[in-house]
């Protein structure tokens, strides 16, 4: 089994095309020789439930599969009940229900901010938090979608590589979503050579095994960052600020791994992900 390669939302080649539904992207989608999704809920679950059966029919026919990316709204460690509570039964459950109709099985989760709390204090209240959304997927018949953690780009938010494996750690049905991006930012250039790259993959299947990190979620894109960690994302054209792709590919190939590589460049992430891809494919030429 391979790495699926696609893009988060719609990428400017499309835009140009004035692109107006998704059943049209995904087309564009394969035309790249693309396989993957990611559906962007950042602002809200907006899409119904018919338009979402017939998005997953036509990535299902084209061999592309979905994921969703929760509401950036999302505060896994709130001061306030209230949202906490909101955080699961409206953002992460009708995420869920989403990428059920679309026939896909993960969502991805911004943990948000440490909420004037000590990041341990923020972590349990976090974990808690998780516990409860999957219980309530489990009442709704979702217990098979996969919620995944994201690791955060800014350093005062809920997310570094620790706390998004104590939060997979609470359920063995979540999934890491890293975002090498992110994690490139947050320790200031600390995702540059190889080594770094294969420190952290040996970090997460030494505490999470191997049956989900080989499988996990990732982000990838190039992020310009300032001391508090990310700035905004970039393409792959930029030369100052990484992460390089090439090396976390070489590992995926040579490890045997098949990921979800979803990338997040601004405006490029269709072409980026097929440089990625066809990078993948060669390195995994050379291992297989």
């Amino acid at each position: 089994m391979e790495a699926r390669f696609g893009p988060a939302g719609q990428c400017d080649e499309a835009r140009a095309q004035k692109m107006k539904t998704t059943l049209q992207y995904l087309d564009f989608i394969k035309e790249q020789g693309l396989s993957a999704f990611e559906y962007q809920c950042g602002r809200g679950v907006m899409i119904r439930e018919d338009t979402a059966r017939l998005v997953g029919d036509k990535a299902k026919k084209l061999h592309i599969a979905l994921s969703v990316h929760a509401p950036y709204y999302i505060s896994l460690a709130s001061l306030e009940e209230e949202k906490r509570i909101k955080s699961v039964n409206a953002y992460i459950l009708d995420s869920a229900r989403a990428v059920d109709w679309m026939g896909g099985d993960r969502i991805v989760v911004h943990p948000g901010g440490l909420n004037k709390r000590s990041r341990e204090e923020a972590l349990a209240v976090a974990q808690d938090t998780l516990r409860m959304a999957q219980q309530v997927l489990d009442e709704n018949g979702l217990a098979h979608i996969h919620i995944c953690p994201e690791t955060m780009g800014k350093v005062s938010q809920l997310g570094d590589l620790g706390e998004v494996i104590a939060m997979c750690r609470e359920q063995e049905r979540f999934f890491p979503c890293i975002d090498f991006g992110h994690m490139n930012a947050r320790t200031q250039g600390g995702m540059r050579k190889k080594e770094h790259f294969s420190a952290l993959l040996d970090r997460l299947q030494q505490e999470l095994g191997w049956e989900r990190v080989s499988r996990m979620h990732v982000h990838f894109s190039k992020i310009e960052y300032a001391a508090a960690g990310e700035v905004r994302h970039l393409t792959f054209s930029d030369t100052r600020y990484g992460p390089d792709y090439e090396p976390l590919m070489e590992l995926f190939a040579q490890r045997g791994m098949s990921p979800t590589v979803i990338c997040e460049s601004a405006g490029t992430q269709c072409a980026d992900a097929m440089s990625m891809q066809a990078y993948y494919r060669a390195q995994r030429g050379r291992w297989n």
